[in-house]
């Protein structure tokens, strides 16, 4: 596909003069584009539902979750990866980002990496995918060859595969099995992804793993009670989140989370349910880790 034909390399009518404003007309406009994002990415809600549902039924039968980018569209990947283990206690293998070209390329550009269909295979196999896995390939333009080859080899395993692209009718959005596509339109400067594109890609990824993290019994009203207390920050934030969802003061939860290893969800049942670690996390273990669904078999 040549580049002229992609929605993401057209010329932006309402910026064309964006070198000819002062600092705050600049600015003005870039937020007069970020402001259409949410809307077009509303427009696909039902098909990122769809999404979110096959990722979850893949993680909760032993399934791993996998990004696959180049450029901005890796790193995004690699982002949103990394953030799920202190946020929601996952295991590190559980979602992955890989990016074309490897560590290197996450701070610097490798030149060419991108434009190889088989190295993303490599990768892969690399970390021995199997059927039970989900890929979710993302690259703006729905054309970069290291993340169709990834989704072609993925497919080929028996893999479920996602697509997050911003150019319609995409090479890429073809091979996946649900196709999320945001129409970002225009970039504020011609062909720079990493601003509209980019923005848009990471609200969707926020999505992807967020709704999915919930799903999964890791969230608790809108507490996150996985959260791994792995700094001072978050140990406080552990400490709060323990008192905001049982009413107790900070002491006693924190002589809770002593008693439960520092597990907000084993804590927080303990005192709601008014029983010790040990009957906590067996009512935790028969309800699939919710601790809502734990709190009803008491």
């Amino acid at each position: 596909m040549k580049l002229e034909n992609l929605l993401t390399e057209t010329i932006n009518p309402a910026t064309i003069h964006i070198d000819k404003e002062s600092t705050l007309g600049i600015l003005t406009l870039i937020n007069q584009e970020d402001q259409k994002i949410t809307g077009v990415i509303q427009k696909i809600l039902p098909q990122i539902a769809e999404a979110v549902d096959i990722i979850v039924a893949s993680l909760s039968t032993g399934g791993r979750l996998f990004y696959l980018g180049a450029g901005t569209s890796g790193r995004l990947g690699i982002l949103d990866a990394s953030e799920c283990p202190p946020t929601y206690g996952t295991d590190p293998e559980l979602v992955q980002g890989l990016i074309a070209g490897g560590t290197t390329a996450i701070f610097q550009a490798v030149e060419g990496a991108e434009d190889s269909s088989s190295l993303a295979s490599n990768d892969l196999k690399a970390k021995q995918l199997t059927s039970t896995d989900i890929v979710v390939g993302i690259a703006a333009s729905g054309r970069t060859p290291y993340v169709i080859g990834g989704l072609t080899f993925a497919k080929s395993l028996g893999c479920r595969t996602i697509s997050l692209t911003c150019s319609p009718n995409s090479e890429l959005g073809k091979i996946a099995d649900i196709s999320l596509t945001i129409l970002t339109g225009a970039e504020v400067i011609m062909g720079s992804t990493r601003m509209k594109a980019g923005t848009a890609q990471k609200m969707v990824l926020n999505m992807l793993t967020t709704a999915s993290m919930i799903k999964m019994g890791k969230v608790y009203g809108n507490l996150m009670v996985d959260v791994q207390s792995t700094n001072e920050k978050l140990k406080v934030r552990a400490n709060r989140i323990v008192t905001l969802a049982t009413g107790c003061s900070k002491a006693q939860a924190q002589t809770a989370l002593n008693e439960a290893g520092g597990s907000c969800k084993l804590a927080i049942t303990m005192l709601l349910a008014g029983v010790s670690a040990a009957a906590a996390a067996e009512l935790l273990t028969k309800a699939d880790g919710f601790v809502g669904k734990a709190l009803e078999l008491k």
